[in-house]
């Protein structure tokens, strides 16, 4: 990649709902120093600025970089400035000159905030993504042009399915699995039943936990109504058919399982499978995967936002 328009430092920030996390690049591309918080966009409404300046002061080696990228939520309604989202026919290799630059950035800093982007299917549904789009942007920097077409798994708190052809965002689904699991751990009647061992993530290892997570999600592909079939679950473990440490993975099961039942009647159902996402739930993926017959490349989410956030330094605008 060209380092002729490379910034002497550059910033990029995943700044997501609940986490925050600064990457620092030196001159020649290479990773200096990271931060990671919880100065999440919830927790910083009204006070971004601040919060920003915050990080920065208590960074001694970024005080040189003078260039600010931020993507992720900070862009939402609920963010530091609204960002209008782009549409399907705006490629990804041109995300770069689609910045939107802060107006009240700390002294001395050029801040810019990435877009999302916004889709409407044949039947008027909308999705969007605020986040992702940079994971995407990497994902084509980090493996070159055969990154441009294909189907790509982003698994999270809203999980995102995302088909490319050419570069071009052609289909998007969200699922909001992490979400729901969080919740369902947590409050409500599954939450007692769920208060096994690896609950916290309803991702433990080994063979019995992989076990009940595949029958989850065997049983999502079967019944259809997700809500029966949660219900099953408790009802199964009041019973004495599932132990309360299995019943983690089992809901874990069902819900991402849900996930692959609806992609399977995808036109994308017979298309390679590119997971980018943290071990633990790609792992979980990838097991789906396997399950339905989808061949499947796990990819370093670190290494794919490192490209992005290279690439950006490179391409951003300079005034």
């Amino acid at each position: 990649m060209p380092q002729a328009n490379m910034t002497p430092a550059f910033i990029g920030i995943d700044w997501g709902s609940t986490h925050r996390r600064a990457t620092l690049l030196g001159a020649d591309g290479a990773p200096a120093s990271a931060r990671s918080d919880s100065e999440g966009a919830l927790a910083c409404a009204g006070r971004f600025r601040a919060s920003l300046e915050a990080l920065l002061g208590d960074w001694p080696e970024a005080g040189g970089a003078s260039t600010v990228v931020m993507a992720g939520m900070v862009g939402s309604a609920a963010g530091w400035q609204p960002v209008p989202y782009l549409e399907a026919d705006t490629p990804l290799s041109a995300l770069a000159h689609h910045l939107v630059r802060i107006g009240d950035a700390p002294s001395g800093r050029r801040c810019f905030i990435v877009p999302g982007y916004c889709l409407h299917d044949e039947q008027g549904a909308v999705d969007v993504m605020r986040g992702e789009e940079t994971q995407l942007f990497g994902a084509l920097h980090h493996l070159g042009p055969e990154a441009a077409d294909g189907c790509y798994v982003l698994p999270g708190t809203h999980s995102k399915w995302v088909r490319l052809r050419q570069g071009r965002i052609v289909e998007l689904r969200t699922y909001m699995t992490g979400e729901l699991f969080a919740l369902l751990s947590q409050h409500g009647t599954l939450a007692s039943a769920m208060r096994g061992p690896g609950t916290a993530a309803g991702m433990s290892d080994g063979v019995d936990a992989d076990r009940h997570f595949l029958r989850g999600v065997d049983d999502a592909a079967a019944r259809p109504a997700l809500s029966h079939s949660l219900f099953g679950a408790r009802a199964r473990v009041v019973t004495g058919g599932l132990a309360p440490a299995n019943a983690a993975a089992y809901v874990s099961g069902l819900l991402i399982g849900a996930e692959w039942a609806d992609a399977q009647r995808l036109a994308s159902r017979d298309e390679p499978v590119r997971l980018i996402g943290e071990p633990a739930l790609a792992r979980l993926h990838a097991l789906c995967a396997a399950h339905h017959g989808r061949h499947f490349e796990s990819l370093d989410a670190r290494q794919v936002q490192l490209a992005a956030w290279r690439a950006l330094a490179s391409e951003s605008p300079t005034s």
